[in-house]
């Protein structure tokens, strides 16, 4: 039986006050500019600046996880998390005021919630749909206690797909949710699989936002014995979804999708190079991807979660446009305050960090202008 560390290895991070666990250019040419960024970057004068404070409440973190009751105590009982030395008490001690203190104490606005790993999929349809709904209605109870707080990336039970597409519907037009909230992979499936076609050509239809987290997939749990997952296969599972739904026509078919990734899109960013000379020269990539894998990279969006340092963000910046940077803060399973100090140290202009902090994901999510 895999134990909690292997099915939640997001949860060993340190958090604010809440739980405490562990949760177009060729390749040379990109490979070369990047270096030199990250040097940059990485200079012992950019490293001992200030980390920018914008004023309070100014933020919209798009990275940002909720943790029900009900869920919680599901998951306890099915996963009995409380064992390895894991606190099972801290977890389901959550509650909307300890993220709120959170948000307050770092500048946050607004957070667009979201599920981690392991999500609601254990194999069991009608499980799997009950808690997807448990899920989305919790959220949506909060947005209407704490009006302008809280968005809603809302979670499907997806591998799934006829459940997924009533849940869609579910918590668009009912909850008018935000955008959808999906796992970098389910049950070995990548999200290019031609099996989960039907709920990206409806998100198409319906012009939504897609977020994706990372989860650990049925190939690579416990890769490097006694390594928790989120290391490494964390990073790596993101980089496969990504790659997954460019080569397999997903973004291409689905011009209208808006595609966020989290943690900087995991490896992405240093392996954007590698993927241009190796994906770009698949037999169909001219049909599927017309100016190149780094065009098609530049088209999504990614948050900082985790990719807050002067080197990730080096990279990140090399691969996407700013416009495309969202901030993030992967609460509770990381401390804000950490990520946003390692953003103070990053040089941009401040129209740039003004994007980053908020306007970008303003102009991504309407919504959250009201």
């Amino acid at each position: 039986m895999i134990g909690f560390r292997e099915r939640h290895p997001a949860r060993f991070a340190a958090d604010d006050g809440a739980t405490t666990c562990s949760c177009c250019l060729p390749r040379r040419g990109f490979l070369k500019g990047l270096a030199a960024t990250a040097l940059a970057a990485a200079s012992p004068a950019l490293a001992q600046a200030p980390a920018v404070k914008p004023a309070p409440g100014k933020r919209i973190d798009v990275h940002h996880h909720f943790l029900p009751p009900q869920y919680m105590k599901e998951e306890h009982e099915r996963l009995n998390f409380g064992h390895g030395g894991i606190s099972a008490s801290q977890m389901l001690a959550w509650s909307p005021s300890q993220s709120l203190e959170v948000m307050d104490q770092n500048g946050i606005a607004t957070a667009v919630v979201s599920i981690t790993t392991p999500g609601v999929w254990y194999g069991d349809v009608a499980a799997g749909r009950r808690l997807s709904r448990v899920w989305n209605d919790y959220a949506a109870e909060q947005i209407r206690n704490h009006p302008g707080r809280y968005g809603l990336f809302a979670v499907v039970p997806l591998p799934d797909v006829d459940g997924s597409l009533k849940e869609i519907e579910y918590a668009l037009d009912t909850l008018k949710a935000d955008g959808i909230g999906l796992l970098s992979s389910y049950d070995g499936k990548y999200p290019g699989d031609a099996s989960f076609a039907p709920v990206f050509e409806e998100l198409n239809r319906r012009r939504a936002v897609v977020y994706f987290h990372p989860t650990v997939s049925a190939c690579c749990g416990s890769v490097i014995p006694g390594l928790m997952p989120q290391a490494i296969e964390y990073p790596f599972d993101t980089t496969r979804a990504i790659t997954s739904l460019l080569i397999n026509g997903t973004v291409a078919k689905n011009p209208n999708i808006r595609w966020v990734f989290s943690h900087g899109g995991g490896a992405t960013p240093m392996m954007a190079g590698r993927m241009a000379e190796t994906v770009g020269r698949r037999a169909n990539a001219a049909e599927i991807m017309p100016n190149g894998v780094l065009a098609e990279l530049r088209k999504l969006y990614y948050d900082t979660a985790s990719a807050s340092s002067p080197g990730s963000m080096a990279a990140l910046r090399m691969m996407a446009p700013m416009s495309h940077i969202l901030f993030g803060s992967d609460y509770p399973f990381v401390k804000a305050a950490h990520g946003i100090e390692e953003l103070g140290h990053t040089q941009m202009s401040e129209a740039e960090r003004e994007g980053l902090d908020r306007g970008n994901a303003m102009a991504l999510l309407p919504r959250l202008k009201a």
